[in-house]
């Protein structure tokens, strides 16, 4: 798709979006973007995973078990730092893909 259709794409998606908001009640609205916020993380995540399985641990000051138990953990905490930082803009897809939802499943 070329800039300019994207772009025009884009400016249509979000007219959409606020004419869906302005009509959701904003306790509803936070927690749409909570769940697609989570979900962006937990996609990150996912995708970090797999780069760290190949590290070895510095036997001296880490590895064994404790390490195997909380890196998991730490994967985690990055993906939610990611995307506190603007992520990947997955979060706000599947906020208007949230909203969609919600107004065609109340008419």
């Amino acid at each position: 798709m070329s800039p300019a259709l994207s772009a025009g794409f884009g400016v249509r998606t979000q007219a959409r979006i606020s004419d869906l908001e302005a009509k959701t009640d904003p306790a509803k609205l936070a927690q749409l973007r909570k769940s697609a916020n989570e979900f962006e993380s937990q996609f990150i995540s996912q995708m970090l995973g797999p780069m760290f399985e190949g590290i070895g641990t510095d036997e001296t000051f880490g590895g064994g078990r404790g390490e195997e138990m909380f890196r998991p953990m730490l994967i985690e905490q990055f993906g939610k730092q990611i995307t506190q930082r603007g992520g990947f803009g997955i979060a706000n897809q599947v906020y208007g893909e949230l909203l969609r939802a919600q107004e065609a499943s109340h008419g």
